[in-house]
């Protein structure tokens, strides 16, 4: 059974920014599910039995090697898609995650192509066709 596609998927998906109004994204890398090569925020499956903090605690650990300073939960959204001409299914809830930059790096290189700092206003380009939508759920959380 494979989530989002068998069976609706919960993801935590995670923004995590600097304190000063900079987010951290990274490149997805060829061996990504979808979308490789484009820049992305960071998202993760729920394990049975987690929390929603938990999960992303655990999550930004994983993918930056970063520990969260702090965690705001701004919305929950169900994501629905299409991928590979399968309809895929997420429940996503969103948060914004303050990181100290200095610790932020690429902890799991098979993902991950760069990584790097940007002004919501200055993305790179191109961004995973849902980055800009949740984005704009969680602006007004990242302060400079």
């Amino acid at each position: 059974m494979v989530r989002g596609v068998d069976h609706i998927g919960v993801g935590c998906v995670f923004l995590c920014h600097d304190g000063q109004g900079r987010l951290l994204m990274h490149k997805r890398s060829a061996n990504c599910r979808d979308e490789q090569g484009t820049w992305d925020c960071g998202a993760g499956s729920m394990e049975f039995g987690e929390t929603f903090e938990e999960t992303v605690r655990r999550e930004v650990l994983e993918e930056y090697g970063a520990v969260a300073v702090e965690i705001v939960p701004v919305y929950t959204r169900n994501t629905l898609r299409e991928h590979d001409g399968r309809r895929t299914h997420w429940v996503h809830v969103i948060h914004v995650v303050r990181i100290d930059p200095k610790d932020a790096r690429i902890n799991e290189p098979e993902k991950m192509d760069d990584i790097g700092w940007f002004s919501p206003d200055a993305l790179p380009s191109p961004v995973h066709s849902v980055l800009q939508s949740h984005l704009d759920l969680v602006r007004e959380y990242i302060h400079a």
